[in-house]
């Protein structure tokens, strides 16, 4: 096993305080423009006016570094969901149509999200797999379970499965914001605008709330 860069060994390379953030800034901005899951470091490199050689000092090697891009970008989603679950005052569907607003926002911000989830379990031993489920895909589904449970005891939605319900919304934003390929080919348009979002935002949450709430 390689032993892992020691700070003297980078002592060298130019480095600002924020190196580490800039490297995932980075990775996440390549990710998000190039509708893809993996980087090249010597692209990362470029673009960050970084060097790679804090890649192996930071995070170990490219897999580290993706591993903690998905823990940054999921750790932000997780507090955001637990916050709203915990507001007082709110009625349930005011808070469900929140969470879905931000839902849209956060796939377009990082639409690579659900991917990289993916790619990771899969390429991860058990036990990290079972920390990536248990730190951030629980919790969503968790916090459905919460959201629909207090709409149907307050009579405004329906009795909707929470898992079915997870599946629906990650799928309907996931598809939408990792299709840049359909928008080019049938839409003549592969760029995910700021009005596109609003537009599907809108579509979405019609459609999702007209589905769970009661008539």
């Amino acid at each position: 096993m390689k032993e892992r860069l020691k700070p003297a060994t980078v002592a060298a390379v130019p480095a600002p305080p924020a190196a580490r953030a800039i490297l995932l800034d980075n990775a996440s901005a390549i990710m998000r423009e190039g509708d893809v899951i993996d980087i090249s470091l010597s692209e990362l490199s470029l673009r960050s006016g970084l060097n790679s050689a804090l890649v192996k000092y930071y995070f170990g090697n490219k897999a580290g570094l993706l591993k903690a891009l998905l823990d940054r970008d999921w750790q932000s989603i997780v507090s955001s969901v637990g916050a709203l679950v915990a507001k007082d005052g709110w009625e349930p569907e005011a808070k469900l149509r929140r969470h879905l607003w931000k839902v849209v926002d956060t796939f377009y911000a990082v639409p690579y999200l659900n991917r990289l989830t993916m790619r990771m379990v899969r390429e991860s031993d058990d036990a990290e797999a079972r920390r990536i489920a248990d730190c951030y895909l629980s919790p969503i589904y968790r916090a459905y379970e919460q959201l629909i449970g207090e709409g149907v005891r307050a009579g405004v939605f329906r009795e909707i499965d929470p898992q079915m319900f997870y599946f629906t919304v990650t799928g309907a934003v996931d598809r939408f914001f990792s299709a840049r390929l359909v928008l080019k080919h049938c839409f003549d348009q592969d760029t995910l605008t700021e009005e596109l979002r609003d537009r599907y935002r809108e579509h979405t949450l019609d459609i999702i709330m007209a589905g769970i709430l009661a008539r």
